[in-house]
């Protein structure tokens, strides 16, 4: 067994924990399809009743899939969702959940990131995750800054922190795959200050200079920086001021995680912070547009009232 099929194994076997006589649904598009056919066939060999679907792709992140498709998502008993645009921040995914699907969305993985990231320790993962979000939950006001620039604060009240553990395994559960962070939706329009982006966002791969945001009452308001925040403003255009809420405050928990200029591996990185912009209503928010861009921070410091989560970079909890 090569490292990508012992990856495979690990997300089926021990993430989405997959049953003999399961209805276990991978839905993948063109780019993504080797993996998709991998994680297929660890459905296959676990037993469960397994059905591969390839659509189009998407043209954003958080677009809807095809109707018939996500008809067919709400009868599965597991979805396992890795596609070049991410599914996670979509009404169909959601009302597969509500009716009892356990899922992870693998958006945009690579071969890399799958025989790295998901090879981790997920009872330790779940363990800190579970801890950040607690003290997520009880906070008032995060004040997030970084050697780059950023100095932002927002509200907490009300909000409850979710820990992304990547063990999916009760009717209803969903994670990213590679897990490993907690978050939260912060109030809308709380948000105020500066956030300099030294990681990525999107689909910018890393970033060789530093993108600037302006944040007003929740909203970016400008954005500013090289030939990649070009990519960034060209991402949502179009789509109006709410693609611009300030949606998710995000702490990475995965200590194989590395930056490579994918969100979906760069926001678990231990020690960093991502702040993402666009939809909110799958974690607790009430913001609900056809995009999610984590923007991911370097060697922040993150203090939740008056306790200091991350110091430089450095988990402190």
């Amino acid at each position: 067994m090569n490292a990508l099929e012992k990856a495979a194994r690990i997300a089926v076997r021990e993430c989405l924990a997959v049953k003999k006589g399961e209805t276990a649904l991978v839905i993948t598009d063109e780019p993504l399809l080797k993996i998709g056919r991998l994680l297929w066939e660890a459905c296959r060999q676990a037993g469960s009743e397994a059905i591969l679907m390839e659509i189009i792709p998407r043209k954003t992140s958080g677009e809807e899939p095809p109707p018939a498709v996500a008809a067919f998502m709400k009868k599965a008993d597991v979805l396992l969702i890795p596609t070049s645009k991410s599914l996670s921040h979509t009404k169909a995914r959601r009302e597969a959940c509500r009716a009892r699907a356990r899922c992870a969305t693998l958006p945009g993985i690579t071969e890399d990131t799958m025989r790295r990231a998901l090879n981790a320790n997920y009872q330790k993962i779940a363990q800190l995750s579970l801890k950040i979000a607690h003290m997520l939950t009880k906070g008032s006001v995060a004040h997030v800054t970084n050697p780059a620039g950023t100095d932002i604060r927002m509200s907490l009240k009300g909000r409850k922190g979710h820990p992304d553990t990547g063990l999916v395994h009760k009717p209803g559960d969903f994670s990213n795959l590679p897990a490993g962070e907690a978050y939260m939706a912060p109030v809308e329009g709380s948000a105020q200050g500066i956030i300099v982006i030294d990681g990525c966002i999107g689909e910018t791969g890393v970033l060789r200079k530093p993108i600037t945001m302006q944040v007003n009452d929740g909203l970016v308001t400008k954005i500013a920086g090289g030939a990649q925040a070009q990519i960034l403003l060209r991402a949502i255009k179009g789509l109006g001021k709410l693609a611009r809420n300030i949606a998710e405050l995000g702490i990475g928990t995965n200590d194989r995680a590395r930056v490579v200029g994918s969100p979906l591996e760069d926001e678990k990185v231990m020690g960093t912070v991502h702040i993402a912009m666009g939809d909110n209503a799958s974690m607790g928010g009430k913001v609900s547009v056809a995009s999610h861009l984590d923007a991911i921070l370097l060697k922040p410091t993150l203090v939740i009232d008056d306790q200091i989560i991350i110091k430089k970079g450095h988990l402190v909890v």
